[in-house]
């Protein structure tokens, strides 16, 4: 059936509102995936969505309603509200609201859409305070059927050498060295952890990994690779990244 959700977060983070505004319209890639906008109230933007609102560098609204790849995923209608203020000493308080319609599985759609707010905002504060208006190149890989199981994320972390869990391995804000597909050993920070998602740092790089098991869908990868010379070897990290996963659930 279907029904009406709405997802609202607030914070603070140390960028000015040109910055955040920067990250949300053109940088995209070096914190959620590619997207480009047409930079006018009624613009083009994402996923079929519409620019309700597009007043730099405080306010954008992306409004999409039932185009193929909302209906793809069972949704009705798609809102994304982003306020930004300024506030003293360069910071900004952002305001951001996910709000729309689910027409099926409403608690698993729900349930998965908060619970990933949370990991990409905080991939967004940590692009704006380390690698702001630097360009990424965004490689994206999905694990195998396997990968669905209810325990197949706690065996990313194993395989990272970081334990299952930040229980018994590696929690946020830990200093680690870890052995990475197509980069070798490289000292990393934790930025991220949860049952569900997994967030390394390192000087030039972040990986975001997703236990989306827990709604019935492929562990997957995310890198956000900032250094001068990743869009040469884009497509071999994704193979060694596809290959890992693949060969970790094999």
């Amino acid at each position: 059936m279907a029904k009406e959700f709405e997802i609202v977060r607030e914070f603070e983070v140390d960028a000015t509102p040109e910055q955040v505004w920067d990250a949300i319209t053109v940088h995209t890639a070096g914190w959620l995936w590619p997207t480009e906008y047409e930079p006018r109230e009624g613009g083009a933007a994402g996923f079929g969505a519409t620019l309700t609102t597009w007043d730099p560098p405080h306010r954008l609204v992306a409004r999409s309603e039932s185009p193929d790849e909302l209906k793809a995923v069972g949704q009705a209608l798609n809102q994304l509200d982003h306020l930004i203020e300024p506030r003293e000493g360069g910071r900004s308080w952002v305001r951001y609201v996910h709000s729309g319609i689910f027409v099926e599985n409403w608690d698993d759609q729900y349930d998965g859409a908060n619970k990933h707010t949370d990991f990409y905002l905080h991939t967004l504060r940590q692009y704006v305070t380390h690698f702001a208006g630097r360009a990424a190149v965004h490689t994206d890989v999905q694990g195998p059927a396997a990968s669905t199981a209810k325990d197949a994320f706690e065996a990313v972390g194993r395989a990272l050498g970081l334990g299952a869990a930040a229980a018994d391995g590696a929690a946020e804000g830990d200093r680690v060295r870890v052995d990475l597909p197509g980069a070798g050993e490289v000292d990393a920070v934790v930025d991220f952890r949860n049952e569900n998602f997994l967030g390394l740092r390192t000087g030039d790089a972040m990986y975001r990994f997703f236990g989306r098991n827990a709604w019935g869908a492929p562990v997957g990868i995310v890198l956000h690779r900032f250094a001068g010379d990743a869009a040469r070897d884009e497509e071999a990290a994704r193979k060694a990244w596809q290959g890992w996963l693949d060969g970790l659930y094999a």
